[in-house]
């Protein structure tokens, strides 16, 4: 059987990076020849679970259809934000919990995608269908996915099955999921040390929304209010790759963990400014607004841009 690559979407985040190897060693286990790379380097807070559970990062790729054929991908499924030659291989399998848009295959696949939290929570779900142990480092970090994708399991995205799958990881790892979690989120806020360029490209995703490119980034933080006070930096910059890289708006969530609400920077002309607007009934003063509660890229700021882009 020839060799695939498993891997998340670009600017990987804990899921992307830990369902790449979890899945990797399912499809291992079963027979297939897989290698769990990445599209990016691991941020702090993935650096942080790697180390904790004894993980070395996933080799990061440019390019796949130089090494291999066909790959598998998770947490993803929008050529966008995929490998740049993904046009050139085949996709075997996807397993996913975001939306489908722009995905087509020439020939039939495994594709699995719930509306869940973290694509890791659809993984535990497999191990347990296939009946496969989970090894106990393995538990961590797609503990750690979960715990991520979720912000603890505050995110309105959560669901029974991922409080269930946190419990029975967190008991496979042996850790305490509350303790290690806050520690966990608290790793991926040390934003002083990274410049504005840095920060906006960290987590940052895009998307094609009736004909508009769409870059939604977002940076947690615990505290808020210190973030803010770099906001011309982060006008400019969002500025400046927008031009180069000819978004229409460029949207930053900034989300304070402990309290679960974020505020949101746009740039972008104003017709995009006035979508934006639409989509969340508030007003931007001066390239921003207050978004309380709003935590979630997927579930709470694509949604509704998609909708108002559309109308």
């Amino acid at each position: 059987m020839a060799k695939e690559f498993v891997f998340g979407h670009q600017n990987p985040d804990t899921d992307a990076i830990g369902t790449a190897i979890a899945y990797s060693y399912f499809q291992n286990q079963r027979g297939y020849d897989t290698e769990a790379v990445a599209l990016g380097e691991p941020n702090d807070e993935t650096q942080y679970a790697l180390d904790k559970f004894g993980f070395k990062a996933p080799r990061v790729i440019k390019t796949a259809a130089n090494e291999v054929d066909a790959v598998m991908l998770v947490d993803h499924n929008e050529p966008q934000q995929s490998v740049s030659d993904i046009d050139k291989v085949k996709v075997t399998h996807v397993v996913d919990h975001h939306r489908i848009m722009n995905f087509n295959t020439a020939d039939p696949l495994y594709y699995r995608a719930e509306p869940v939290g973290c694509t890791s929570t659809i993984m535990w779900e497999m191990f347990q269908e296939e009946g496969m142990e989970i090894p106990k480092n393995l538990a961590g970090l797609m503990l750690s996915a979960i715990i991520s994708d979720t912000l603890l399991l505050k995110s309105p995205t959560t669901t029974d099955k991922d409080h269930k799958a946190v419990e029975a990881l967190a008991k496979i790892a042996g850790v305490d999921y509350n303790e290690y979690g806050l520690a966990l989120l608290k790793a991926g806020t040390n934003i002083a040390s990274k410049s504005e360029e840095e920060l906006i490209d960290l987590d940052a995703k895009s998307f094609e929304l009736n004909g508009h490119n769409v870059r939604i980034a977002q940076v947690n933080t615990v505290d808020l209010p210190e973030a803010m006070e770099r906001k011309d930096a982060f006008v400019k910059a969002m500025e400046e790759s927008s031009k180069a890289n000819g978004y229409d708006m460029f949207m930053l969530v900034i989300t304070n963990v402990l309290d679960s609400d974020s505020e949101a920077i746009v740039v972008g002309t104003d017709e995009t400014k006035a979508v934006f607007e639409k989509a969340f009934d508030k007003k931007l003063e001066d390239s921003s607004v207050a978004l309380p509660g709003v935590v979630s890229r997927k579930k709470q700021v694509v949604p509704p841009l998609t909708k108002a882009f559309e109308n």
